[in-house]
C-alpha cells in the first residue's frame, strides 16, 4: 500500500530559547547573528511568529500537536523538529544523527513517549550510531521523501552523509536519488529541503543548483516519471526560502502548501498559477525565525503519519 504524500497532523515545538546557533553557522549560510534585537527580543519575536503560525494552520483545519520546549538545557533550534524525528504510516518513528552537538539535545524521550501514548509506534534509533563516526543525516531536512513513489531525494553535504542516507533508504525500502547541489558561491546547500519540496501533484526544485548536467537530468527525469509537475525556482528564490515548503491536509482533506511570506513574495505569477491549480497557499510571517535560525516553515513541522491506537 502506498502512503499518502501529506498528512492532516503535524507536530511543532514551541521555542523556549530560540536564537543564533554558532555550531551550525559555518554550513548554514541562511543564519544571521545580528538583526538589531536583544536576545530576549529575538525569543519573544520567534514565539509570536510560532503562535501565529499555529493559529493559521488550525484555522485551515490542520491538526497541530504543540510541544513546549524545555527551558533546560537551552536549545536554540528546538523549533525545527523535522531534523531529528520522522514518523511513518507503519508506526515507525526514526531518530537521526545530528551534526551539531547542541542539537542532539532536541531528541527528547518525553516527546517520543507522548506520541507513543497516542499512537501505535515502534522506535528505531539505529541511525544514531552514525554520530560516533561523524556521519550525519538530519531527517526530512536532509531528505525529501516522495512517499507515494517510495523515493528519497537528497543533496549531499556535511549534514547529509551518503552512507547514512543509504542505510535509511535500505531500512524503509525506498529508492535513493542523491546528488550534489550548491549555491552561487559553490557552497553545498546544507539541507535538501531548502531547495526542494514534494507535494501530491507538484515538485518545487531549484534545478540550477544541481551543477552536474547528468545529475540534473537524472533528477528531472525521475520527477517526470512520477507524473508530478515540476516548478523550477532560482537560487535567488531559494535565498527567500521558496524551496522550504510543506504540503499538509486541511479541512476536508484540502491540500495546503505552507510557506513563509518571504517565499510567497519571491514566486512569479506563473509559478503561483501552477501551485494554485493543485494547492491552497497558506503563507506566514516568519522573518525572525528565518533570519536568525536559517530555517523556515517546512523546518518547523514534523509530519505525523502514525496510526491512532485502537483503530480497526
Amino acid at each position: 500500500m502506498n502512503s499518502a504524500q501529506s498528512t492532516n497532523t503535524i507536530m511543532m515545538v514551541r521555542p523556549a530559547s530560540f536564537g543564533f546557533n554558532i555550531e551550525t553557522a559555518d554550513n548554514n549560510v541562511f543564519q544571521n547573528a545580528d538583526i538589531g534585537l536583544s536576545k530576549q527580543e529575538v525569543i519573544d519575536a520567534a514565539i509570536r511568529e510560532f503562535d501565529d503560525m499555529v493559529d493559521q494552520l488550525k484555522a485551515n483545519g490542520v491538526n497541530v500537536i504543540v510541544i513546549e520546549d524545555s527551558m533546560e538545557p537551552a536549545k536554540t533550534d528546538a523549533i525545527f523538529p523535522n531534523n531529528w524525528i520522522s514518523t511513518h504510516q507503519d508506526g515507525s518513528i526514526y531518530t537521526y544523527p545530528m551534526f551539531s552537538a547542541n542539537r542532539r539535545l532536541e531528541r527528547r524521550s518525553s516527546i517520543i513517549e507522548a506520541l507513543s501514548n497516542r499512537y501505535d509506534t515502534h522506535l528505531d534509533e539505529e541511525l544514531l550510531d552514525f554520530e560516533s563516526r561523524e556521519k550525519y543525516l538530519e531527517g526530512t531536512g536532509s531528505m525529501i521523501l516522495d512517499r507515494e513513489h517510495k523515493i528519497i531525494y537528497a543533496c549531499y553535504s556535511v549534514r547529509t552523509d551518503k552512507a547514512a542516507l543509504k542505510a535509511f533508504g535500505d531500512k524503509i525500502g525506498y529508492e535513493v536519488l542523491g546528488f550534489d547541489a550548491v549555491d552561487e558561491k559553490g557552497i553545498p546547500y546544507y539541507h535538501t529541503n531548502v531547495i526542494m519540496t514534494i507535494a501530491s501533484d507538484i515538485v518545487i526544485l531549484c534545478t540550477e543548483s544541481i551543477v552536474d548536467i547528468n545529475e540534473r537530468s537524472r533528477v528531472i527525469q525521475r520527477i517526470k516519471k512520477t507524473g508530478k509537475k515540476l516548478v523550477d525556482i532560482s537560487r535567488d528564490q531559494v535565498s527567500q526560502f521558496a524551496g522550504n515548503m510543506l504540503e499538509v491536509q486541511g479541512e476536508g482533506e484540502k491540500k495546503l502548501l505552507i510557506m513563509s511570506e518571504s517565499a510567497f513574495s519571491s514566486l512569479t505569477n506563473d509559478q503561483l498559477h501552477i501551485i494554485n491549480i493543485h494547492n491552497k497557499i497558506v503563507y506566514l510571517g516568519l522573518e525572525t525565525i528565518e533570519k536568525i535560525g536559517g530555517g523556515s516553515a517546512r523546518c518547523m513541522m514534523a509530519e505525523i503519519f502514525l496510526p491512532e491506537k485502537n483503530q480497526g
